[in-house]
């Protein structure tokens, strides 16, 4: 029971990592300091998906499951957790690459801001 309460935490810590690397660039519109913890991540988010490579939280948590008494899943987090509730169909490499792209894009447009806030004071 503990493995699958694990593998769930792990879960959630995961899909808060994803929303971070997509979203987090809105957080630094308020907290600019918070870049220098954003744009690593976002850029090992992006590189996740242009690279193809999963994140490693993903097999710490089909380990849980597994040891949990779960069947594990084939695939990364993205693919299964988020993927699944936005897009009927499997993940795609061109997918993985939209969505790097995405992350890269909506970040550049964050940042493009807050550096012509800057150059404004």
């Amino acid at each position: 029971m503990w493995y699958r309460w694990a593998a769930d935490a792990v879960v959630v810590v995961h899909f808060a990592f994803v929303l971070f690397v997509v979203l987090g660039g809105l957080l630094v519109l308020r907290w600019p300091r918070l870049a220098w913890v954003h744009v690593p991540i976002a850029i090992y988010g992006a590189l996740i998906e242009f690279a193809g490579f999963i994140c490693p939280l993903t097999p710490l948590e089909q380990w849980l499951r597994h040891r949990g008494g779960e069947a594990g899943y084939t695939g990364g987090f993205v693919e299964h957790h988020i993927v699944a509730l936005i897009y009927p169909a499997g993940l795609t490499r061109p997918i993985q690459i939209g969505l790097g792209l995405f992350v890269l894009v909506l970040n550049g447009i964050v940042y493009g801001v807050l550096i012509r806030r800057r150059a404004a004071r």
